[in-house]
């Protein structure tokens, strides 16, 4: 590739193959369960693992804002990071049907500024209003050493009764994939994305909207908090996060297939990099959220009220007998 702007995500360091196999070696040698009361009832390779508690289940997720951060460093704005690290979080709990309720932060850093740490405190406040979730405590460790920058990381808490999470189990064949905007990158792709623009210079290059595309990165995560209404008032399915591996996370909820037949329109900063990167588009499906952040399953009746409820929705798909994620026939894997 030269001093050329990588193609593949995995060319800007990222293997998603390679993270998956990791992940799998370190979970084999994660057997011990707890005894007694308490226990792990989460299904495995789901967003958030959970425990009983009686008649509720608590679940947890962790999640961190990732390179983003080097976007909001070469700004120097660090004031919207904190929404990305709690949507990171809560949008993961939002897809079982679990209300995030309590939530912890995680900095590590080289050194501290103040200024950084009110930045990320007004960002965390903001997610956490509008996920209305209280913050409840965090740890802060400096690090010189070894981290390099600043890292921000988050742990939530989630509650919900047992027979109203929501896990995929119900989605059968012909049931309705119906996928939600996203408010642009999210937190997901940005090493390949920073790449491209970093190997161009094209930090300060303005798209249609007028925003420089270094503003466009910033833009912080949708945080998807309608999904506990919607699953109140029609029947859901399953419901998807859209992060990292882009539509491979719809494998997370069955053993059946989705067929993404009518994607949602890429936002402009997507279609930028495809093009400036010379990136395939299953790479651009499996690398980002490509325009749709969040996506409902459900059965026909309850599409109306879904597409009446949600902003930004539309009917993109449909799940069928043949497992595998494709996008209009093309495999993503």
């Amino acid at each position: 590739m030269g001093n050329g702007p990588p193609r593949t995500y995995r060319e800007a360091g990222v293997d998603i193959d390679l993270e998956a196999e990791a992940i799998s070696a370190l979970v084999r040698n994660l057997s011990f369960r707890r005894e007694g009361r308490f226990r792990m009832v989460s299904p495995p390779g789901h967003f958030a693992g959970f425990v009983e508690c009686g008649r509720y289940v608590l679940a947890l997720t962790v999640d961190g804002v990732g390179t983003k951060m080097k976007v909001a460093d070469r700004l120097r704005d660090w004031t919207t990071v904190g929404i990305d690290c709690m949507a990171m979080n809560v949008n993961d709990l939002y897809v079982m049907n679990i209300e995030p309720v309590a939530f912890v932060d995680y900095i590590a850093a080289d050194s501290l500024s103040v200024e950084q740490m009110a930045q990320i405190g007004a960002g965390l406040n903001e997610g956490a209003r509008q996920a209305n979730v209280s913050i409840v405590g965090g740890e802060t460790a400096t690090l010189k050493g070894l981290v390099n920058g600043l890292d921000l990381a988050g742990t939530c808490l989630g509650i919900q009764e047992k027979e109203r999470v929501i896990c995929g189990g119900k989605i059968r064949p012909g049931d309705v994939i119906i996928g939600v905007a996203s408010s642009g990158i999210h937190s997901n792709g940005l090493s390949l994305a920073r790449r491209i623009v970093k190997s161009l210079d094209a930090w300060d290059e303005r798209l249609s909207s007028g925003r420089t595309i270094a503003r466009e990165l910033l833009v912080p995560t949708r945080i998807y908090r309608e999904a506990l209404d919607v699953a109140s008032e029609t029947e859901v399915h399953g419901m998807c996060h859209i992060t990292g591996g882009g539509l491979l996370n719809f494998t997370r909820l069955s053993r059946y297939g989705f067929d993404i037949t009518d994607p949602m329109p890429p936002h402009e900063i997507f279609t930028w990099i495809r093009e400036k990167g010379k990136i395939g588009t299953v790479e651009m499906y499996r690398t980002f959220n490509m325009g749709m952040g969040y996506a409902y399953i459900v059965p026909g009746p309850s599409v109306d009220t879904v597409l009446s409820r949600v902003e930004g929705s539309r009917v993109v798909g449909s799940v069928s007998e043949t497992p595998g994620v494709r996008l209009a026939g093309t495999p993503i894997q």
